[in-house]
């Protein structure tokens, strides 16, 4: 079976919370673009979702190439956190488009650590809808002293 073009209306309404996914609570930016979603997995890795909104569109109708950094960048810097134990803020940040994410399509994140020093922690990560890689991203995450900002809801 084929997927469907990039930018055709879904039928479908997928409904992470039915699939055990908890939307994250944010009273900054990500409450103007979100909800970002997050639940851990069976492997034991939290991974992080979004679900475009026709409000997430660009000019062809996919998601706005800078609504999936956004989210990316988001997830990335939740899992620095979470290795860090404590607030850990963006230093750097690249991302490369692999393929289109579609309007309606549950976008995941799952990262990793690539590598943790006492004030830095390096981070890779891969957008997926499906099967289908949307994005691959890295960047480096600043440890900054823990009480510094409280812990976002989520991170267990």
């Amino acid at each position: 079976m084929s997927n469907p073009p990039p930018n055709a209306p879904r039928d479908d309404v997928y409904d992470p919370a039915a699939d055990g996914w908890t939307p994250l609570p944010d009273q900054g930016f990500i409450q103007l673009v979100g909800p970002v979603w997050t639940r851990r997995h069976a492997d034991g890795q939290r991974r992080y979702g979004f679900l475009p909104e026709p409000r997430h569109a660009n000019l062809v109708g996919l998601v706005q190439g800078g609504m999936v950094m956004t989210f990316a960048d988001r997830g990335l810097g939740l899992l620095a956190w979470e290795a860090a134990g404590g607030p850990a803020v963006t230093l750097s940040y690249e991302h490369h488009f692999v393929g289109p994410g579609r309007i309606g399509s549950f976008l995941e994140l799952s990262g990793e650590v690539v590598r943790k020093t006492t004030g830095i922690v390096f981070m890779r990560g891969l957008v997926t809808d499906g099967s289908q890689v949307v994005a691959s991203c890295q960047g480096t995450w600043k440890i900054l002293s823990k009480r510094r900002a409280h812990a976002p809801v989520g991170l267990d």
